[in-house]
């Protein structure tokens, strides 16, 4: 069969980039992308790829039941691929309305939509609807404890993991009460091309090429899992092409460390790719600054569910998928330089 494929929140980050790998290795699929375009949806990411007769722009609200009912039915959509999400934690706590309308609101009218039209088109097997999560669902760690699987209690923390929280047990109920085919992903913190410069990483490097102080919440002493979102896409490529409907999983990166470390290693890199430029360590431009509010001190994925049904696991280590991004923000100074940057 040919997927007819509606990628929500397409013209974000790790969706742009999902868009970017579909088109060039499933071309007999047709991609559907809609998006709000805020701050942190870019059409720029996807301009390549407009003139592509098999990938189809609209500018809507996934909270909107009209815009799409009519998507599903006008393109006789058969999977549904969920990005859309308000993502950044220091934004839920100052403005978490806008987390509860997207995250929780708009993800229950995508898979009620789903199964209305998956009901009206004899409840396909084939069909699919991929919810991806993140792992700050489940909360904090601390150092001992073990990493976070399919199986950890929910615990989110933030106004950003409640809703998220909340949108996957909706996912998942509408599989258990209704049989819609959902899976869900979790997983851990994403980076590479195509990020927000409000992100630790990519405000990191922008600030380390404009001299700019780099802030770091507390003593940087946080830990997470990074994942380079090449790594993550070639995940779901897997699960939507091969998990079972029910099933859930956790993707992750192997690459633990803390926010201080990790911002000493993009620095080291940017001091030797930079040589004979007038910041001669950018180290002295870290400023430590006043904690965020119930800050989760770690994160930790375990992917040996992904490895055992799919022989996925992480490529790429923490260091090269540095250096590659690191080196698509150099070459890509208009696209950053165009967006509001808050330093």
């Amino acid at each position: 069969m040919q997927r007819i494929i509606l990628v929500t929140g397409g013209a974000g980050f790790i969706g742009s980039n999902f868009l970017n790998f579909w088109s060039s290795f499933h071309q007999k699929d047709k991609l559907v992308v809609i998006d709000k375009l805020t701050y942190a949806g870019n059409y720029e990411n996807l301009k390549s790829l407009i003139s592509d007769s098999n990938l189809i722009f609209i500018k809507g609200d996934i909270s909107d039941k009209d815009t799409i009912e009519d998507i599903l039915k006008k393109y006789s959509i058969t999977h549904i691929v969920n990005f859309a999400a308000e993502s950044h934690v220091d934004r839920s706590i100052s403005n978490p309305l806008e987390f509860i309308k997207t995250n929780l609101e708009g993800t229950f009218n995508l898979i009620e939509t789903f199964k209305e039209h998956w009901l009206d088109n004899g409840c396909s097997k084939n069909w699919k609807f991929l919810h991806i999560s993140t792992d700050e669902v489940f909360g904090s760690l601390n150092m001992n404890d073990q990493k976070f699987n399919e199986d950890s209690i929910y615990c989110p923390r933030s106004p950003y993991s409640a809703t998220k929280a909340g949108s996957d047990h909706l996912i998942m109920a509408w599989f258990h009460t209704y049989g819609v085919p959902v899976v869900v992903s979790n997983c851990s913190n994403n980076y590479g091309p195509f990020q927000h410069p409000e992100k630790l990483i990519p405000k990191t490097i922008i600030n380390c090429l404009l001299g700019l102080k780099i802030p770091i919440y507390g003593k940087g002493e946080n830990i997470r899992d990074w994942l380079f979102v090449e790594d993550h896409i070639l995940a779901l490529e897997n699960l939507l092409l091969e998990a079972t409907p029910g099933s859930k999983y956790c993707i992750g990166g192997r690459n633990e460390i803390n926010n201080i470390d990790l911002t000493y290693m993009i620095c080291d890199i940017l001091n030797e790719k930079l040589k004979g430029s007038e910041i001669t360590n950018r180290k002295e431009l870290i400023t430590f600054v006043k904690d965020r509010p119930g800050h989760d001190f770690r994160y930790s994925i375990d992917s040996s569910k992904m490895k055992k049904d799919f022989n996925w696991e992480q490529k790429v280590s923490l260091k090269t998928g540095l250096k590659k991004t690191i080196d698509w923000y150099i070459s890509n100074k208009k696209w950053w330089q165009s967006l509001t940057i808050n330093h």
